[in-house]
């Protein structure tokens, strides 16, 4: 796994200030959540985007990713609660990527089977705009149990975006678990320059964790 970064999931920022011409600089906590669902987020979130911004700004963290479930819709609330509170918003969000083409919806035995996980951080408003093309691409042509993205897809639209490998329920975390390290890298280079792709790690103390980066 050299060929492609590693980030500690959380870890983005080491106690620096994200506004250095702010009047009031207070010192930053080191913990910023970079993967994160919201009560977009059906049946896996439940805390309200303004009750999230208020508890990061109490822990002085200076940024903070919403990455919901296949959908973007708290992006703007996010933004702008998070910016008035002078938290740094980071737009993301855990997509759905199906096995093979998103125009595929046959041929599988449920959900799980239909797609995989993947997460997007953007850079930019460039990267903004390509998550937002890919999340309703999903919607409108991928929709198969879930809103679904492709490979092809993101090859023509992931200027500005970091891809993180995401949970277990993602494709890159089931082929490292079981050894296929050069599938593994092929899979998430053929689409996405290695600059943007961050391989995630999670001190949760699962065998399965340890299966995917030891």
């Amino acid at each position: 796994m050299s060929q492609i970064q590693v980030a500690l999931i959380g870890f983005f920022v080491p106690r620096i200030y994200l506004f250095p011409n702010c009047r009031h600089q207070m010192k930053h906590a080191d913990f910023v959540h970079l993967h994160l669902h919201t009560q977009y987020s059906l049946l896996d979130g439940a805390i309200k985007i303004p009750d999230l911004v208020k508890r990061a700004h109490d822990l002085h963290m200076p940024a903070m990713a919403i990455t919901d479930h296949g959908n973007m819709f708290g992006a703007m609330e996010f933004y702008d609660v998070a910016t008035k509170a002078g938290v740094k918003p980071i737009i993301g969000c855990e997509v759905y990527i199906a096995p093979g083409s998103r125009f595929d919806k046959k041929g599988v035995r449920g959900s799980s089977e239909a797609s995989h996980h993947l997460l997007f951080l953007c850079m930019n408003q460039i990267g903004y705009r390509n998550l937002c093309r890919l999340i309703s691409a999903a919607y409108r042509e991928g929709f198969y149990y879930r809103p679904r993205i492709d490979w092809e897809l993101l090859k023509d639209h992931n200027e500005g975006i970091i891809a993180l490998s995401a949970c277990l329920g993602g494709e890159l975390p089931s082929l490292l678990m079981n050894g296929n390290y050069d599938r593994a890298l092929e899979r998430c280079l053929c689409c996405i320059s290695k600059s943007q792709v961050w391989s995630r790690c999670c001190s949760l103390h699962l065998p399965e964790w340890y299966g995917c980066y030891r």
